[in-house]
Parts: structure tokens; sequence; C-alpha cells
């Protein structure tokens, strides 16, 4: 018995050191994303499209002669969540982490990457000073609000209008944005007739739209997020007021249709990068018709596409830098990542971590909800 028993033993002890030399036989890069909460679609959309690419980048071989593992945390869109998603990622092994969508999620997240010397490659994360607090392991494959703040002035002046009012939602990325536009209106000579926040995920903005009517624009910029956008142009329409409103990249979410109704949302305008059926590279056409082959759809938004792009910028920096080391990969990223193919076109980083080059379009969305490129 006392034999039989020292055999069991034995057995599971080469059963646990099998499995753990299974597990370090990997290379994990975490995924941080909003699967629950408002922002869901954009979650499942970066999940969906980092798993198809890890499957096909194991198919090739993996990286570093080892599969590729993607371990995933849900943020639910929320900081509280996004810092404790975070820690939990930082204690499975993971040698580079993807994520998240919006700038104060993300911001709640860099410190705890970077204190554990993990690079973090965010999709939708836009704010400014994301890039300007010195972490040398946080990069994004998203544009800048001030190139975003740009775009907004030159759109509204290139569209004619002159009473302009901006409407936020205080988080980091939509008062960024906001205080961009603003100061670049007033210098073009806009005169910004309204400056005022909203609370997000309420379901009446019936007072605030009044506001905004009372103050006679010409158009509205709203820097917020699509579930709102998609709530105040259908009661706005519910108000018979035909002012045209103008939204931030984050507004850049089929769901904005199915919240707001067809018609309401009709003539809407947006800034964003290019959609992903605007896409014009053989390989990342390539790419979405795999991606419709398996989801049955088109990813939900640019933001998952930019997600995708930060997995192969992980991989490509775990291949160039020929380490799993944090301090390698980052440096690699800054230094030696030129003009990577992505499949939203080309990806360099500058010091800062921030994507070079000018990425932004302007869409329209037409009778039928769909989303229409714009040459203005």
């Amino acid at each position: 018995m006392k034999k039989r028993l020292l055999i069991l033993v034995a057995a599971l002890g080469l059963a646990l050191g099998g499995g753990a030399a299974q597990s370090a036989e990997t290379v994990k890069i975490g995924l941080m994303a909003p699967l629950t909460g408002s922002w869901a679609s954009e979650g499942q959309g970066m999940k969906n499209i980092v798993a198809l690419l890890a499957e096909q980048q194991n198919a090739k071989g993996g990286v570093l002669g080892k599969p590729i593992e993607v371990i995933t945390e849900d943020d639910g869109g929320d900081p509280r969540t996004a810092s404790l998603a975070a820690q939990r990622l930082t204690t499975k092994g993971v040698v580079a982490v993807v994520g998240t969508y919006g700038s104060s999620v993300t911001e709640a997240s860099q410190a705890i990457y970077d204190e554990a010397k993990i690079p973090q490659i965010a999709n939708g994360s836009t704010a400014i000073r994301l890039t300007e607090k010195g972490f040398k392991h946080f990069f994004r494959t998203a544009p800048r609000d001030d190139e975003q703040g740009r775009m907004a002035a030159q759109t509204i002046g290139k569209l004619g209008f002159k009473k302009v009012a901006i409407l936020h939602d205080s988080t980091s990325y939509a008062k960024g944005l906001a205080d961009e536009a603003n100061a670049l209106l007033k210098k073009q000579g806009a005169d910004v007739v309204f400056f005022d926040a909203l609370t997000p995920k309420e379901s009446d903005y019936t007072a605030i739209l009044t506001k905004l009517k009372g103050a006679n624009p010409d158009v509205v910029l709203f820097t917020g997020y699509y579930p709102e956008a998609g709530q105040l142009l259908r009661q706005k329409k519910g108000m018979n007021w035909k002012t045209p409103f103008i939204g931030g990249d984050a507004t850049n979410n089929a769901d904005l249709v199915k919240i707001a109704g067809k018609e309401a949302a009709e003539g809407f305008y947006f800034l964003s990068p290019p959609q992903p059926q605007d896409l014009d590279t053989p390989e990342a056409k390539a790419f979405l018709t795999d991606y419709q082959k398996k989801y049955n759809e088109l990813p939900p938004s640019i933001w998952a596409v930019l997600a995708g792009d930060g997995f192969r910028v992980a991989v490509a920096g775990i291949a160039g830098a020929k380490s799993t080391d944090g301090d390698k990969v980052a440096d690699y990223l800054h230094t030696r990542l030129k003009n990577y193919s992505g499949l939203s076109g080309p990806i360099s980083f500058d010091a800062k971590g921030d994507r070079e080059g000018d990425v932004y379009r302007v869409y329209k969305v037409d009778a039928e909800g769909k989303f229409v490129l714009q040459k203005l």
C-alpha cells in the first residue's frame, strides 16, 4: 500500500510538472477589453479579431518557435474594473497586453503595466495625456486627440458652419477632444455658443438637448461615445430639431444606428480612422474576408481592427527583439519598428509611444444607416 501511494504521488508530480512545462512552452499575450457594459460590442469585436489573428499566427508557427496563448480579462469599460483586470493579467505570465478601449479605462491600467515592465498597446484610447507621462512600455495604434481636434475644426470649417455647440461627457477622452476643438475653432474665427457636459448612461437627454437648441448653433460637435450619441440623435428627432451633429471617433460603431434608428442617424457626421470596409491593402482585405467567414460579419468598428494591429505589433516586437523581455520588446517597438504593415496601414511609434502619421477620415451616415466616406 505504501509503495502504491509513493507511485501515485510520483505520477501526480510528473503530471503537474508536465502541465507547468507545457504552460511555459506558450507565449502569453494579454487582451484587456470591455466584454460587458455599454461598450460590450467593441470588446467582443476586439476579442474576436485577436482570437483569429492568434489562430492564424499559430498556424505559421507562433512566435519564437512557441504557440501564442491569448489571456483575456474583462475591464467592463470601467476604470475601477480595469485596474483589477490589469493586476490579474500581470500575475498570469503575459509578456504584452493589447487594449483597451476608452481613454479613462486605459489610464487606470497604464502604471500597473509599466511598473511590471509589460508592453501595453492600446487600441481605442486617444486622450493626449496618456503618452505625456513618460511610460516607456505604453503604445497605441490609435491616433491622438490633438490630431482629431484639428480634423474636427477643419471639417466644421469646410462644411461652412459658423456657430458651434460643443457637448462632451467629462471623460478623459471626450473632455480632451472638446477642449482641443474649442481652442482651434475659436482660433479660426468660429463662434462657440455652447460648451457643457452630459452624464453618460442616462436614458433621457431632453434637458441638455433643450439647452443646446436654445443656443441656436449651426452644428453640434459631440465628443462622447456611441451609446450616448445614439440616444441624442433619437431624442433630437423626437423634438423635431434638425440641426446637424458631428461626432468624434468614439461614435464610430454600428450600434449607433441601432440605438438612434436609421431616420434619426441619417446625416450624422463623424471623424474616424478608416472603416473596416474602407481598408484597401490586399492584406487587410484578405484578413477581413477570413473574419467575415469565421464570424458572419465584419468587425463592429475600426477599433477592433486597431486591437488586431496591437496584437500584430506585439508579436512583431517579440519576434524582432528575439525575446519576451518587456524592456527589449518596448525598445524594439520604439526604435526599430518602422512602417510595419498593419491592417489599418503603416505603423511606426515615436519616442512617446504614439502612432506616427495621419489616419483620420470624415464619414456620414446615409439613409440606409451605412457609414459613407466623405471627400471634403
